[in-house]
């Protein structure tokens, strides 16, 4: 057994963002549209308002699992978290 949980902090974090089922999905989501979805692409295919949305993608953000980046008047979400992106395929691919 190894004694040295604190190794596990980032995990945990992670799994903790993780642990909504609408934060969820989003990320499955951005992995399967190679990443690079808006907020109203999102919104839309999760059918839930656009400020739901948006509180999801901030939590994801403080927990350093997407970025967002402005393209104009829109901005497009990424997953730049390996560790995530593991978690991920790991459960659904």
């Amino acid at each position: 057994m190894d004694s040295n949980y604190n190794d596990y902090n980032e995990i945990v974090d992670i799994l903790k963002a993780l642990s909504h089922p609408v934060r969820l999905c989003i990320v499955k989501g951005l992995l399967q549209q190679n990443g690079k979805c808006n907020v109203s692409h999102i919104k839309d295919c999760l059918s839930l308002p656009q400020s739901t949305v948006s509180q999801h993608l901030q939590k994801l953000k403080a927990a350093g699992i997407i970025k967002g980046e402005r393209n104009g008047l829109e901005i497009n979400y990424t997953v730049v978290n390996e560790t995530a992106i593991k978690i991920i395929n790991s459960i659904f691919f």
